[in-house]
């Protein structure tokens, strides 16, 4: 082992001698750990032994299943900012943390897995319940650990947080042998050293060039992705959007880096983006995106995205730049240090006459829906009304539940918005749910109300955390969209396959209200516009988890939308097909 005397501080334990299980608590313990998420079973029961003697200091949340525990590691680190944990034990424990690890690292979200593997003389026999996790998850990981000696077992648990902090966050997977975990050897505490700021790659002449083009720039327009939540860079980026008067758009995974309330802010850019950013990041002449790469559903067809505009990229990973689109310039670089520079070096602009068109736009396209009918958009809207004036948190799942809270609720700050992105996880929210409540509990923010926007087809795939919810008493409402089908797999089908609804009916006796009951929760079924606003203002109230069943028409879709392969300019919604039909 390296030399870490020089770490040791009057307050800190000295050199003892511990064992495997010991030695990785006393690790986690070391990071500031104090709240893991996971299923124990044979092979890692030691580490459940050290657990149980350290419980007042480390909470294990017992999910109901492993993929829970990977979401709910998640959504504790996407709301707190802090490295999520979760724990499984070898083989089907193992393997069913890998769809939450893959949904982590689409979303660049540090997490840490810990899983325990068989004995080092049983690695290789196809023993009982082995499986090679470290090989499984090395592509959807920024490193995966098997942890065959007990000397290496501290020094990797260390760097393992490191990695998932470092530059582009994302996951990490430690694998440990079970006779590690019992082994003993010397274990000397270290104090974990801060994770700084990647700047060196920072250069000069990159500044130069992006001051020229924005400098240059009469219609410059600002897409911001989730980079710039995970830098904390929220509070930079409004100085950048006023100082140039740039209007802003977002990605999914950017919402509330900008405040959505902000006169410059257009919304979402995208397949479900509004027409006024589509339609200016179409006409801009200059395209600032920061901490974003250019996913397929923001783009459309590449080769028309943005085409009159120079592109500037601005980001901390060097292999997102030209990666799906090219760049004109480009600063590899942690967004909120590049910023500040920028800033820094930039006197202001007017843009009057470019702003007022943008507002022209938003004028013309507003996000519409029937206002006569419970629809999804009206419950998301109803929420936003009650919170507000307060942080509250929306987790979602995927589907119209996610495309109607990205689009009808206002966020106005970083980290409210928890939403599988990049891989499009069905059953994300409801343990990212209990992550993000019990994460606002530890960062001293108990009272932060935590809704998850579901769809009932996304409910089938996780309801069984509500029992988890229930047996902790973690207070989260989840709010089901429940239109009996599988919503936007249906919209594809209406839209793009002439009506023939394969397997998209969700045709049974399934009741959520007494689902919810036998959890343990509090079950409410709202079918009507009016039954809405009490049943959210008693859920709030309630201190418990609640799941709040709202009937919606299965045909409802969410607009505007651009088909596949079209450019975002070509958004359309009901009323252009109307039009269209005449």
């Amino acid at each position: 082992m390296p030399d870490t005397t020089a770490a040791q501080t009057p307050d800190m334990p000295e050199t003892r001698e511990l064992n495997g299980s010991e030695i990785l608590v006393e690790c986690l313990k070391e990071q500031g750990v104090t709240t893991v998420f996971g299923y124990p079973g044979g092979t890692i029961l030691n580490v459940y032994d050290a657990l149980y003697k350290h419980r007042d200091e480390i909470t294990h949340v017992l999910t109901s299943h492993e993929q829970g525990a990977s979401h709910a590691a998640d959504g504790y680190a996407r709301a707190t900012g802090r490295v999520g944990v979760c724990l499984a034990t070898s083989g089907p424990g193992a393997t069913n943390l890998v769809t939450g690890i893959a949904t982590a690292m689409m979303d660049s979200v540090p997490v840490v897995a810990i899983t325990c593997n068989v004995g080092v003389s049983l690695l290789g026999r196809d023993s009982f319940q082995e499986v090679d996790i470290a090989g499984i998850t090395t592509p959807i990981t920024k490193y995966s650990f098997i942890v065959k000696d007990i000397t290496k077992l501290a020094p990797v648990v260390r760097r393992a947080f490191r990695i998932a902090q470092s530059g582009r966050p994302g996951p990490v997977l430690i694998d440990i042998t079970k006779d590690v975990t019992a082994a003993t050897c010397t274990y000397t505490p270290e104090i974990p050293e801060p994770v700084e700021r990647k700047t060196d790659t920072i250069r000069e002449e990159d500044l130069e060039r992006a001051l020229e083009l924005i400098r240059k720039a009469s219609k410059p327009f600002i897409f911001v992705g989730g980079g710039a939540v995970s830098a904390n860079a929220s509070e930079e980026l409004r100085t950048l959007a006023h100082r140039i008067q740039a209007p802003v758009a977002d990605s999914l995974m950017g919402k509330g880096a900008f405040d959505a309330t902000d006169e410059l802010y257009t919304g979402m850019v995208g397949m479900h983006g509004t027409k006024t950013s589509n339609f200016g990041i179409t006409e801009c002449d200059l395209l600032i995106a920061l901490g974003t790469r250019f996913s397929d559903r923001v783009t459309g067809n590449t080769a028309k995205f943005a085409r009159n505009a120079k592109i500037l990229q601005i980001d901390v990973d060097a292999a997102e730049v030209n990666k799906n689109i090219h760049t004109d310039a480009s600063i590899i670089g942690d967004l909120k240090v590049v910023l500040r520079r920028l800033n820094a070096r930039l006197d202001p602009i007017n843009h009057d006459e470019w702003v007022a068109h943008i507002g022209r736009l938003k004028e013309m396209y507003p996000l519409r829906y029937d206002k006569r009918l419970l629809t999804g958009p009206y419950v998301i809207e109803t929420i936003y009304d009650l919170t507000k004036d307060i942080d509250a948190i929306i987790t979602t799942e995927v589907g119209q539940n996610q495309m109607w809270a990205a689009q009808y609720y206002k966020y106005k700050k970083p980290r409210t918005l928890l939403t599988s992105g990049g891989l499009g996880t069905m059953g994300y929210g409801l343990g990212a749910a209990m992550g993000a409540k019990l994460g606002c509990r530890d960062m001293g923010r108990p009272d932060t109300p935590v809704f998850n926007i579901a769809g009932d087809g996304c409910l089938r795939m996780n309801m069984n955390e509500l029992a988890t919810a229930a047996r902790y008493n973690i207070p989260i409402i989840e709010v089901v969209l429940n239109n009996h089908v599988l919503g936007m797999v249906r919209q594809w089908q209406t839209l793009f396959y002439g009506k023939r609804y394969s397997h998209t009916v969700l045709d049974d006796a399934v009741d959520f209200v007494k689902m919810a009951e036998a959890m343990g929760a509090k079950g409410y079924r709202v079918s009507g516009r009016e039954e809405l606003r009490p049943v959210l203002e008693e859920a709030m109230a309630l201190g418990g988890p609640v799941v709040i069943d709202c009937q919606i028409d299965c045909d409802d879709k969410v607009y505007p939308m651009v088909s596949p392969g079209a450019p975002i300019e070509a958004a359309f919604d009901d009323t252009d097909l109307k039009l269209e039909t005449k």
